[in-house]
Parts: structure tokens; C-alpha cells; sequence
């Protein structure tokens, strides 16, 4: 019987619970493994208020989702459909593709997919004196709002779905203690590093701000730094593969 080998690189994962399984298959395409630590859950939101809230966004001439988890709290709000003239934009492909899914098949997304590179795009460069639709989770792009609001227009906030937090997994602090194998953390949240630095017991996060950290974006390079964590290294983008690349070629 034939065994497989054991992975030569683990990758630490802050995903949301049931958010690991592209940052898996990618790490294990790669002869890497992956510890799941997931800060926090995500719960959709289903009342009245949160419904008006959609609603009035999706009146907008300018609407912005900020991740598939935004776009699928939407759809599962109510069914989505562009009127005319409308301006769908994603955040980045894999919220793209999630719109598309959906049923909207227009769809804007930036080629640097952040916040940054949402604003750098041209639906959203004239927007004085007009409504721009944002639909998002609370303290989710904090950046976008007021960088909207800076340029004259009206922005229209649905908080479809929250990020709860739930207690870090024993078995992932135990694997994380007992690392031989070298490792990475991937981060592509800020608010799970957050989330990470004030739940995580001290021996814990003492090791994993040894570790190197692969940062989907710059200023989670710079939020990196300012938590602790040295060694932190820029991936390409946000996309699994992206973020597994850098790794695999750090452990190469």
C-alpha cells in the first residue's frame, strides 16, 4: 500500500470557518499542507432592516460588492438583477465570478484587487452627486466609504452578512505548537489578524510572529509590521494560488 508523502510546508490559514478548501487544494498542488485557523465565522444577515438596506444599494447606478460572501448574502436577500445603465463592479475575480453566478453578467473588476484598485477604476472616478451602491459586511473596506464619500458621492451601505468571532480550534494551536515543519501565514483579512493577535494564547502568537507572513496586499504588509510579525513577504494578489505561490517559492 502506497503512502503519500508528507507535506513539505504547511500554510496557516485565517479563513473564515469553512473558507480553507481553494488555499488547501491550492497549497496541496504545490507539496504544501495547510492548518486551518479560523478566527471567525460568517453569518448572513435575513432581517427587515438588513433587506431595506439591499434594496436601497441596489437602486443605485453604482454598485460595488466587496467579496463572494457579500455577493451570495445579496442573492440569498433577494434575486439580482442589473437595470439599465447600472455599473456592477467586484472587488476582484473570484467576486466577479460569484456575480456572474448570480446572474449578472456585466461585471467590472480591477486588476489589483483591493480596495485601491477598486477606486483607480473609472465607473468609480466621476461619482460626485451620485449614489453608489455598497454592498459589504460591517468593518468590511472601511477605506471605500469614506474615499467615495471624499469624492461627492452618496454612499449606500447593505451590511448583508457579519463576521462573528469564534474561539481558535485546539487541535490548530496544538499543530501550531508542535511545528517542525517549515511555515507561512497567509493573510488576506485585517480584521482576522486582529481577531488572531487578541485571541491567540502568548506562546502561540509568539511562534507565529516568527514566521513568515504572506500578505495579499500592502497595506496587510504594513498591518503586518505594525502587529509584530517581522518577516512579511507581498504576494502577487489576494487569489489562492497567489498567495501559494509566494510560499511555495519561499520553501522551494
Amino acid at each position: 500500500m502506497a503512502f503519500a508523502e508528507p507535506p513539505g510546508w504547511y500554510v496557516i490559514s485565517l479563513r473564515p470557518q469553512g473558507g480553507h478548501a481553494a488555499l488547501r487544494r491550492a497549497a496541496t498542488a504545490r507539496g504544501g499542507g495547510l492548518i486551518a485557523l479560523s478566527p471567525w465565522r460568517l453569518v448572513f444577515r435575513d432581517d427587515a432592516a438588513t433587506a431595506a438596506a439591499l434594496r436601497a444599494a441596489l437602486s443605485a447606478p453604482r454598485l460595488i460588492f466587496t467579496s463572494p460572501a457579500a455577493v451570495q448574502a445579496a442573492h440569498a436577500l433577494q434575486p439580482l438583477t442589473a437595470g439599465p445603465g447600472q455599473d456592477w463592479i467586484a472587488v476582484g475575480s473570484g467576486t466577479a465570478a460569484a456575480l456572474r453566478k448570480a446572474g449578472i453578467q456585466a461585471v467590472v473588476a480591477p486588476a489589483r484587487m483591493d480596495s485601491e484598485g477598486l477606486l483607480s477604476l473609472p465607473a468609480l472616478g466621476d461619482v460626485a452627486g451620485q449614489q453608489v451602491g455598497l454592498v459589504t459586511a460591517p468593518e468590511g473596506r472601511e477605506f471605500l466609504s469614506p474615499a467615495l464619500r471624499q469624492r461627492g458621492a452618496a454612499v449606500l451601505r447593505a451590511n448583508v452578512y457579519a463576521r462573528v468571532p469564534v474561539a481558535l480550534s485546539g487541535p490548530a494551536l496544538r499543530r501550531i505548537r508542535a511545528l517542525e515543519t517549515p511555515a507561512a501565514l497567509a493573510l488576506s483579512s485585517g480584521g482576522a489578524l486582529q481577531q488572531l493577535c487578541t485571541q491567540a494564547p502568548a506562546d502561540v502568537l509568539e511562534r507565529l510572529r516568527g514566521l513568515p507572513v504572506i500578505a495579499a496586499s500592502a497595506r496587510l504588509q504594513q498591518l503586518a509590521h505594525a502587529s509584530g510579525f517581522a518577516e512579511v513577504e507581498l504576494a502577487e494578489g489576494p487569489l489562492p494560488a497567489q498567495m501559494i505561490a509566494a510560499a511555495a517559492h519561499r520553501f522551494r
